[in-house]
């Protein structure tokens, strides 16, 4: 049974030049702001109201100009909120490089497979309890995957069906040899963002996608020479950025569509019984706040 417009379940956390699509109008909804939580302020959150489809919006990097970079960005604040909102399902997108020259500049992926290179973030909500050995089979939620790469196709927007993603600590872009070495590892993509942010939401039992998007091959992989003052300092061209863009304006009908699919979609995923395993031992009871408590 579809839910009512006036209870949102699913959210959408923003990547690079979200803040574009608030203060463009493209994306309207009701400002509800920052939200305190024993983690500290999140990102303001907005609730949006799209043709039949309802959802909340958080632009992580800030709602005006680039606020904040990647490493800096408070990740489990902002997942607590929209878990204290109701949020069940979260889709998230961010920009990316390619590690690989066979990628397309602008060309979507719906992530499959992660492997983190951060060093200096907040990881988990469990840092004092014996909580949270949660396994990562599937790292991104087979039921919004599978609804998202159904929402592209109906639009008619090309994109690959599966990725591996490396995110990077940031906010340095990465050296020619990191590259060759995470291309090595198996990687498609290289990016700031995902990580903690999605392991994070899997400890709270929430089901979590990505789409990526290509903004530049990742450096070395084409010869670019270097340009003060321009975007990654030349690592893209003018005309690559007229693609992007092309792509990143596609994200709001993405996300509409996506979201008229969702309530009818049966979820397939353990992604809302991630937890099930503590709850009734060591007091860890079926009141998510509880388990968060040092």
């Amino acid at each position: 049974m579809a839910r009512r417009r006036h209870e949102p379940f699913f959210a959408v956390i923003g990547g690079s030049t979200a803040y574009e699509f608030i203060s463009s109008g493209a994306i309207k909804g009701e400002r509800i702001g920052r939200i305190d939580t024993p983690f500290g302020a999140s990102q303001p959150a907005f609730r949006v109201e799209a043709g039949d489809c309802s959802y909340f919006f958080m632009s992580r990097h800030g709602e005006a100009d680039f606020d904040i970079s990647a490493p800096f960005v408070n990740y489990r604040a902002n997942i607590y909120a929209l878990k204290d909102l109701g949020v069940r399902q979260i889709i998230s997108w961010s920009a990316a490089g390619a590690l690989k020259e066979t990628s397309e500049t602008g060309r979507f992926f719906v992530l499959d497979d992660c492997i983190d290179f951060t060093k200096n973030r907040e990881t988990t909500f469990f840092r004092f309890k014996g909580l949270g050995f949660i396994r990562q089979n599937e790292p991104f939620c087979p039921t919004m995957r599978a609804a998202t790469m159904g929402a592209l196709q109906e639009l008619g927007i090309p994109f690959n069906d599966r990725g591996t993603y490396i995110c990077t600590e940031g906010p340095r872009m990465e050296t020619p040899a990191e590259v060759r070495m995470f291309a090595a590892l198996g990687g498609d993509l290289v990016g700031m963002t995902l990580c903690p942010e999605m392991f994070l939401a899997r400890e709270l039992e929430m089901c979590y996608a990505s789409i990526a998007y290509v903004t530049n091959c990742a450096e070395g992989i084409r010869q670019r020479d270097y340009r003060p003052g321009r975007l990654y300092e030349g690592l893209s061209t003018r005309r690559e950025q007229k693609t992007v863009a092309r792509s990143f304006k596609l994200l709001p009908q993405v996300i509409a569509r996506l979201g008229e699919l969702l309530p009818n979609i049966t979820p397939s995923c353990h992604c809302q019984q991630a937890m099930r395993y503590y709850q009734g031992r060591s007091g860890v009871g079926r009141d998510w706040r509880e388990w968060l408590n040092p």
